[in-house]
């Protein structure tokens, strides 16, 4: 497969190749259309998987760290509360960058998104420290306050770099997306660390709580280097990029003069605006209403289990206080794993029938957990974790990859955005549907 002569020249310039004829012998096209030979391709894989694990890290940490939080704050149910404070923020603030994702500069919309997260991860630290752990009404509202704040930089990341990596091989946003369900390995796995370094400790869960955090400001640092610095220059970066602006694409255009490759192109190739009319995000939307419903579907199921459910609704096993913990790490180990299926050609699912089939035979796990905590032992329990995060990190993958296919870079941003939105509000609705199990609670269930 060959490129245009207008993304020739380009790739021309990102390579520094200075003849047609040289770039032919050394550049072609995979199934994908993505370049085989372009240099980067690994390291931009690394740096979207460190991006995605920064993206959540924060969020799960404060989720992971539940019992602690359940011990200063045992009448205010922190994990849905928290959860519910931050959907909304994130919700608002998604709509807004989803109706004007054509006119927003995409590289400061994640560098301030992360930013965030930096300045909130570190805020969690000092207000506990300030506290001395003690809790209190006051530590609460503060709690609430930056979980609001992980809500908007929540909605500025995750639309922003997968609407910026729909624009990209799909590699890049499967590693992302892994980079997202490994963070909460990370969390379950620091988790369990901490609970048997510190269990005997008299402050072991505020020890916990606080290396947690610690961690996550790292992570939140890290990622606002790699994004500012090293990944807009990667070679292949470049090129996605490039390509994406000459399909009339404005969201890239920072990250090409960041990459000190902006002004040449414009130079020396024109562009025919009149060329570059997309269709908008209505039609967008229409055309892919079975994959945003699909989406929207696959985390109200989930969220309407995880975390709350699994915290307060499992009842006490053999596994003592380790119970919640051992389902969550479960659940994130499954989610990780299977968002690497996908990779496997002949296991990825690319039928629109057949995954909103799949999507919607995961309703049925909503009986299976209600009569799997009333009645089953935990055996059952970790089975049905284990399927909840398999089909919620396969599914997801699909989705996320196949849907931009067949669209030029401006509608595949927007694509993006808009699946995000909706991926946003199954969480939330899921999130509000899990507060529905604390209905037979007190019954005994």
């Amino acid at each position: 497969m060959l490129l245009s002569n207008t993304v020739w020249l380009k790739t021309c310039l990102l390579c520094g190749v200075s003849s047609f004829r040289e770039l032919v012998m050394t550049i072609t096209l995979d199934q994908n259309g993505a370049p085989r030979s372009l240099k980067g391709k690994f390291h931009a894989g690394v740096v979207c998987f460190i991006l995605g694990l920064g993206s959540l890290i924060a969020w799960n940490s404060m989720l992971t760290t539940g019992d602690y939080y359940y011990k200063l704050f045992p009448r205010y149910h922190p994990s849905r509360v928290l959860t519910i404070i931050y959907l909304p923020f994130t919700l608002v603030t998604l709509i807004i960058l989803t109706h004007n994702e054509s006119r927003i500069n995409t590289r400061m919309r994640i560098l301030v998104g992360y930013t965030l997260f930096f300045v909130c991860t570190l805020l969690v630290l000092v207000l506990d420290l300030a506290t001395s752990g003690k809790g209190g009404i006051r530590h609460y509202i503060g709690l609430c306050s930056i979980s609001a704040s992980f809500g908007v930089a929540d909605a500025l990341v995750q639309g922003g770099m997968v609407g910026d990596m729909s624009l990209m091989c799909p590699e890049f946003m499967q590693s992302f997306l892994a980079g997202l369900a490994a963070s909460g390995v990370l969390t379950s796995c620091l988790r369990f660390l901490t609970k048997v370094v510190f269990e005997k400790s008299e402050d072991g869960l505020r020890r916990g709580a606080l290396l947690f955090f610690g961690i996550s400001t790292f992570f939140e640092f890290l990622c606002i280097i790699l994004y500012a610095i090293y990944f807009p220059k990667l070679t292949i970066v470049k090129y996605y990029r490039s390509k994406a602006a000459s399909e009339g694409s404005k969201t890239v255009s920072a990250d090409l003069t960041a990459a000190g490759i902006q002004n040449e192109i414009s130079q020396q190739v024109g562009f025919d605006h009149k060329q570059h009319e997309r269709i908008n995000n209505k039609q967008l939307l229409l055309q892919n209403i079975d994959y945003s419903t699909g989406l929207f579907l696959i985390y109200m199921l989930t969220l309407s289990i995880v975390p709350g459910f699994l915290y307060e609704n499992t009842g006490s096993h053999q596994l003592g206080k380790w119970y919640a913990l051992v389902l969550i790490a479960v659940f994130n180990v499954s989610d990780l794993i299977s968002r690497y299926i996908p990779l496997l050609k002949f296991l990825k699912l690319e039928s629109r029938k057949c995954l909103l089939a799949a999507i919607l035979s995961r309703l049925l796990l909503i009986p299976a957990f209600y009569f799997t905590a009333k009645y089953g032992d935990q055996g059952w329990m970790i089975m049905l974790v284990s399927f909840l995060g398999l089909t919620n990190g396969y599914l997801t993958v699909c989705v996320l990859t196949v849907a931009p296919k067949g669209y030029k870079a401006p509608e595949q941003n927007a694509l993006g955005n808009i699946l995000v939105l909706f991926l946003m509000c199954g969480i939330f609705v899921g999130d509000a549907l899990d507060w529905l199990w604390l209905i037979g609670k007190s019954q005994g269930f």
